[in-house]
């Protein structure tokens, strides 16, 4: 349909105007890491919606990053030789700030996502 849908085995978020922008669920994977990002966002104030994104928004995107199992939150700086905004930009950089900070086990507010391996 001419519309980005997903990276390499990761779910794709653009930033635009302080807005976090992702893929609908339908045709992507569904994504545990998506869904804290998701979370974490809009705890943080940061409205989020869910649309189509063509090639273009890509483009023109203030931020853009990944995420995944393996990615975590990881910014995307360039897509076929156009840079993307600042990468990281600044709510790239949070999230992933808050992300990193739970999977480490630092940040009592999503602790309840964690399974402690003794």
């Amino acid at each position: 349909e001419g519309k980005v849908a997903e990276g390499p085995g990761e779910n794709l978020f653009i930033v635009k105007d302080g807005k976090l922008i992702t893929t609908p669920l339908g045709n992507i994977l569904l994504g545990i890491t998506r869904d804290a990002v998701m979370q974490i966002a809009k705890d943080e104030g940061i409205e989020v919606e869910e649309t189509t994104i063509g090639l273009e928004d890509v483009y023109n995107a203030d931020e853009a990053f990944y995420t995944g199992t393996a990615a975590e939150v990881t910014p995307i700086a360039s897509l076929d030789d156009n840079q993307i905004g600042e990468a990281p930009g600044p709510i790239t950089s949070r999230l992933k700030e808050i992300f990193d900070s739970t999977v480490k086990g630092e940040n009592p507010k999503y602790s309840h996502w964690l399974t402690y391996v003794e």
